[in-house]
């Protein structure tokens, strides 16, 4: 079945997906990109960069469509996307994440909130905002993320054919993990089937000669939001997220799920901070009534969290247990690190 709003003019339809290891955007690109030029005739290209491969680091992947009468000569990356596919939101934080996507684009977001609060967040007025509990869908089919988000991106982009996509997946699942293809299926469908958006919030001033048809009416164009480079530093080359110590932010890190810590279930044995990789747990030296000094856990700076659980399985009480990853819940319940407030204060 074809989409109404297939019609792509005297350029590329570019989407770019920003993820993390783990949650399949690698494998979702590849999906999509084949579908496009395998099953609906288009030309297209496809790279990712996910550099050493681990979960938790950063993957970018990038896809390139054009009409088979359009040769695609160029295999640099997608600096100047129509699409952002954000496979995990904090990486929202990241000035990176939303450059250089054009007026009257699309931003696709895997989480539980409103659009209008993504619009809050990114402060992008000109753009469509989309978004899906892709992680909620994955965790009720007992399937990853990826494949919510590709059904979410058949919802967001018409150009692409449903049918095509769910051919793609298939035949992916079919050759080595048959016993998962249903549910894999079931969640393409809930995710293109629960996404919510919200249009620019103004009328776009936009060209048709240099643009393709992603929704109806609105058509993307270059906009100042360009690419991060040499004219759209910071002053001076300034870096907003230095890699030290102190200013590390491993929230992008998380695959979905944090440990919550229930201080009256916990007797302070440490074992959670033997098995935690980041030292994310925040201790604090008292009197224990016996006139000794005691260790006493207080909470877990969030900052430094990246998710493993491991202190979850090393709990020997019920003081630690997984919980799915809320901003909310983790502005609520973040203890800070006592050398952090040092250095705020200096």
């Amino acid at each position: 079945m074809q989409h109404e709003h297939t019609t792509v003019s005297h350029r590329f339809l570019e989407v770019r997906m920003e993820s993390i290891g783990g949650l399949g955007a690698n494998l979702a690109g590849k999906i999509l990109s084949e579908s496009g030029v395998l099953r609906q005739g288009l030309n297209g290209w496809y790279a990712a960069s996910y550099g050493s491969e681990k979960k938790g680091s950063p993957v970018k992947a990038f896809i390139r469509f054009a009409p088979k009468e359009i040769e695609i000569r160029g295999t640099y990356p997608v600096d100047e996307p129509d699409v952002i596919a954000v496979f995990h939101e904090e990486l929202l934080h990241e000035p990176s994440t939303l450059a250089g996507l054009r007026e009257g684009g699309t931003l696709l977001v895997n989480t539980k909130r409103a659009p209008a609060q993504i619009r809050s967040q990114v402060g992008r007025d000109d753009v469509t905002i989309a978004c899906v509990d892709a992680l909620g869908i994955s965790v009720r089919e007992k399937t990853r993320i990826n494949t919510a988000m590709l059904g979410a991106m058949c919802h967001v982009i018409p150009l692409l054919d449903v049918e095509a996509v769910r051919t793609g997946i298939a035949q992916t699942f079919s050759a080595k993990y048959q016993h998962l293809l249903d549910a894999n299926l079931r969640t393409f469908d809930a995710g293109r089937d629960e996404v919510i958006e919200q249009a620019p919030l103004h009328e776009l001033d936009v060209d048709g000669e240099d643009a393709v048809a992603i929704h109806p009416g609105v058509t993307p164009k270059k906009h100042k939001h360009r690419a991060l480079g040499y004219d759209t530093a910071f002053i001076g080359g300034t870096i907003p997220t230095p890699g030290n110590s102190y200013h590390k932010d491993l929230t992008a890190s998380r695959n979905g799920f944090i440990p919550a810590f229930n201080v009256d279930s916990c007797i302070h044995c440490a074992a959670c901070e033997q098995v935690c990789p980041d030292a994310c747990f925040v201790w604090e030296t008292r009197d224990n009534g016996k006139g000794r000094q005691f260790q006493y856990l207080t909470g877990i700076d969030y900052q430094y969290c990246k998710g493993c659980q491991k202190c979850v399985v090393a709990c020997p009480t019920d003081a630690l247990s997984t919980i799915a990853d809320d901003e909310e819940y983790v502005l609520a319940h973040r203890v800070v690190h006592h050398f952090a407030k040092e250095v705020e204060v200096r």
